[in-house]
């Protein structure tokens, strides 16, 4: 349906951008946080745990508890749902303390 001019111009959803999870392309929003992306995409664990290898994804979503600990950019151990997803972002799985055998 065509807009009348005597109507405001509304601004669309925001445009996606693309971050790398795990080596493939993963859609995200301006303003959504690593973990909701990744929730977005159906990704619900992406952490395990050092004892058990259990999967992990975010519990409390204010950055208390640290399940959600995540690999963004080289760097291990970043809250994914406190870290806004940003374009271009290479985030990976992360085992245990993600600092390595």
């Amino acid at each position: 349906m065509p807009r009348r001019h005597d109507e405001p111009a509304r601004p669309g959803p925001p445009a996606a951008f693309t971050v790398e999870y795990d080596g493939a392309p993963l859609p995200a929003l301006p303003g959504q946080s690593v973990a909701a992306a990744l929730w977005a995409a159906g990704v619900l664990a992406w952490r395990t745990t050092r004892e058990g290898g259990r999967p992990r994804g975010a519990f409390c979503g204010i950055g208390v508890c640290f399940d959600c600990l995540i690999t963004i950019n080289d760097r291990p151990n970043q809250r994914a749902c406190l870290v806004p997803a940003r374009a271009g972002d290479r985030i990976a799985s992360q085992e245990g303390t993600g600092r390595g055998r």
